[in-house]
């Protein structure tokens, strides 16, 4: 695995490394930084940067692409990591790193499982399609609205044919 160290703390670099070469299968791939123009940016609700955004690439071959942020939770924040096919649309969900008592509920492997297969065309609600959790309200919410942010910045994005 290439990784050029863009900003990304170590600590959240190392789980997102392990959790690409599980998605994949291999450890031989390198991530390659999608920039935006400010402009384009400036119309995204998620705004893309080099140190979030990645083509995961085997040689010449686009395995898929992965993004890595954080959202708010009651008094802290989490870190999570989207991956995608080369189709964009999504295959895996993780968090990251959870700072808080309660609402570590939303790292379960099964509440995130509601994300995959999700694409920019796709919208989600923590009130229509996306099931809540009992004490987790707040980061739920703030996961699913994260979530809602990242495919309708992808949607515009493809429709630019930036990706």
């Amino acid at each position: 695995m290439v990784f050029f160290g863009f900003g990304i703390p170590k600590n959240v670099q190392k789980k997102m490394d392990k959790e690409v070469e599980k998605v994949f299968d291999t450890s031989n791939y390198s991530l390659v930084p999608i920039a935006v123009s400010k402009a384009v940016s400036d119309l995204l609700p998620t705004k893309i940067t080099a140190d979030n955004f990645f083509q995961i690439k085997q040689d010449k071959t686009l395995l898929g692409y992965a993004f890595v942020d954080q959202a708010p939770s009651k008094t802290a924040q989490f870190d999570y990591l989207v991956v995608f096919n080369p189709n964009l649309e999504i295959i895996h969900a993780k968090v990251l790193i959870y700072r808080e008592e309660y609402g570590g509920e939303i790292g379960s492997k099964r509440w995130l499982e509601q994300f995959t297969g999700k694409t920019g065309k796709d919208r989600v609600s923590h009130e229509t399609n996306i099931d809540g959790i009992s004490g987790a309200t707040i980061s739920v919410r703030s996961m699913t609205n994260s979530m809602d942010n990242l495919l309708q910045s992808v949607g515009i994005l493809q429709e630019k044919k930036m990706l």
